[in-house]
């Protein structure tokens, strides 16, 4: 039998649609882009990443602050990959702080990290670097204005997401001794691997950990298809080479090749941003010590042909995968508190003892210069607190960790996460040193030696794991 609907009927059956049109448009996928120059305006400025500190003259190439604002009409969210090495929860907190005042968006729906390019102005103190407050600021202060402007240029956008893969340009850079040796170590303790042993070395016999040739990204177009954004992630360290000048490595010569050849079109009012993340590299690099004759390269060659390599292998990815607009975020946050390996009284009072027979700073050797590290780290508390974060992207999943971490620990969150594929961000949000597995650290060598650039407690990686697939659940819950 029919029936016909009552005008009531109609009337109620208007509303249900309006409602869900405006659920629809509400809904909406929004991106908005912009990378921020953040190439300081003085020189010579001090470049940390080595054991001795480094002036640079001038800048090779720019640095920048990229920035990336998602928002699905319930959850906006803010990417930052800012080109430089090791950069302070204390900064990062200082700029999101100052963003969120200028734009909205919550401290905690922010994510900043830096590429760890060894070729950047020094924000934070480690070896024989210490922060230049001016460049500090500047910096900042910068970050937090990039964040407003792609705040700024948020519109309808629709994403993608996918993951290809480069085995040329990662190799483990821990390699196992055939014999246990302490002939490295500053503290005159035993290393049973050898970080960069050098090629054709007799004393060692294979890498120590696995590698991760996965280059994940995320794709950001118009609705009519045009190129806005591309953050990927590669567990590469760093690639080098840039003859003494500042540079943003091959995470800059990336971010500008995947627009190449993805056609994005620059003189746009929002012009692309081509984005490259630092992922668990902490005991990876791209030069393979199992060859026999070690190739040679001039100043910005290598790190140019390893960003072309990458980036063709994430656009073959990318032309296979399919952008859409209806697709949801969700992000959470946590602390964790974890200790710190701190000296003994009678490791400090080495170390003074050293440092009293030393010349003057800058030190040349090793002993003394981890002497002077054991100082700085006894003035460490007893616990820190580390931030982690978990993001969820339609299917995608993003996890934030602020330390150098081992690859073997991104191939276990990639393996057990709910969400793929899953990828993690590292120094982000901080930089609390190296972050090596319990078997690693009973290895040793140059990644585990306690210095403000390691000094987690050894159960920490485990921790932080099982934390981080906690919020990996939560927020793959909130996507049924």
């Amino acid at each position: 039998m029919k029936r016909s609907l009552s005008a009531r009927g109609v009337i109620q059956l208007a509303c249900l649609c309006f409602a869900v049109s405006s659920q629809a448009t509400a809904s909406e996928l929004r991106a908005g882009a912009f990378a921020m120059d953040v190439t300081p305006l003085k020189f010579p400025i001090s470049m940390n990443g080595n054991l001795q500190d480094a002036l640079a003259k001038k800048a090779a190439d720019p640095l920048h602050a990229r920035c990336l604002v998602l928002d699905d009409g319930q959850t906006r969210v803010a990417f930052v990959v800012v080109d430089n090495c090791l950069i302070r929860r204390e900064l990062m907190d200082d700029a999101k702080q100052r963003a969120s005042k200028l734009t909205g968006i919550p401290i905690e729906r922010m994510l900043i990290s830096s590429t760890h390019a060894h070729s950047c102005p020094t924000v934070t103190g480690v070896f024989q670097s210490e922060p230049i407050v001016e460049y500090v600021e500047f910096l900042t202060e910068r970050i937090a204005a990039g964040i407003k402007q792609a705040n700024d240029n948020l519109a309808p956008a629709r994403i993608a997401w996918g993951v290809g893969r480069d085995e040329t340009q990662v190799f483990n850079r821990r390699w196992l001794l055939k014999e246990p040796s302490n002939d490295s170590n500053p503290f005159g303790r035993t290393d049973k691997v050898q970080m960069n042993p050098g090629f054709n070395n007799p004393k060692v016999s294979k890498s120590a950990g696995p590698v991760d040739p996965e280059v994940s990204f995320l794709s950001v177009q118009s609705p009519e298809g045009q190129p806005r954004a591309f953050l990927a992630n590669y567990s590469l360290h760093y690639v080098g080479g840039t003859g003494g000048d500042l540079s943003a490595d091959y995470f800059g010569a990336f971010a500008e090749r995947i627009g190449q050849l993805l056609k994005a079109d620059n003189s746009a009012k929002s012009s692309f941003v081509g984005i490259m993340s630092n992922g668990t590299s902490g005991d990876v690099n791209n030069i393979n010590y199992g060859l026999t004759t070690p190739p040679k390269f001039q100043p910005f060659e290598k790190l140019k042909l390893v960003a072309n390599s990458v980036a063709m292998a994430a656009f073959a990815a990318h032309e296979k995968s399919e952008h859409r607009s209806n697709v949801s975020i969700a992000m959470q946050e946590t602390e964790i508190n974890l200790k710190v390996r701190k000296p003994s009284p009678d490791d400090i009072a080495a170390a003074k003892e050293r440092l009293s027979m030393a010349g003057d700073f800058p030190y040349k050797s090793m002993p003394e210069i981890y002497a002077r590290e054991t100082l700085k780290l006894a003035e460490y508390p007893d616990t820190v607190k580390l931030k982690l974060q978990a993001i969820r992207i339609g299917d995608l999943g993003i996890v934030a960790i602020p330390a150098e971490v081992f690859t073997e620990i991104g191939l276990e969150l990639k393996r057990r996460s709910p969400l793929r594929p899953t990828f993690t961000i590292t120094m982000a949000n901080g930089w609390n040193g190296y972050l090596p597995t319990p078997q690693q650290h009973e290895l040793a060598g140059y990644e585990t030696w306690r210095a403000r650039s390691s000094y987690l407690e050894v159960g920490a990686s485990s921790k932080i794991v099982e934390t981080l697939l906690k919020l990996l659940k939560e927020v793959a819950v909130e996507n049924k």
